[in-house]
């Protein structure tokens, strides 16, 4: 988990999680909570069947890609793509 803060001066929680295979999974919480992060991380890496609800708080990017089943656009955030994730 990594809390950010987005171009808008909001602040984002962060996950990623880690399958056994090595597939990775990043969610992401406007109202920092982690375990819906973390719910998120594990959709999208294939270990949990439901896909987590969510509601669009700011209109950001990632909330209408997430809303929209489309790939969320983690890098069009400076502050995600800083981040140095552990191995």
């Amino acid at each position: 988990m990594q809390s950010i803060r987005l171009q808008t001066g909001q602040e984002a929680l962060v996950a990623r999680v880690l399958t056994k295979e090595g597939k990775a999974g990043y969610g992401f919480n406007f109202q920092l909570d982690a375990t819906a992060a973390r719910h998120m991380a594990e959709w999208q890496a294939g270990v949990r069947k439901e896909k987590p609800a969510l509601e669009a708080l700011l209109g950001h990017p990632w909330e209408k890609a997430y809303l929209a089943g489309e790939p969320v656009p983690w890098n069009s955030e400076q502050g995600f793509a800083e981040i140095q994730w552990l191995p």
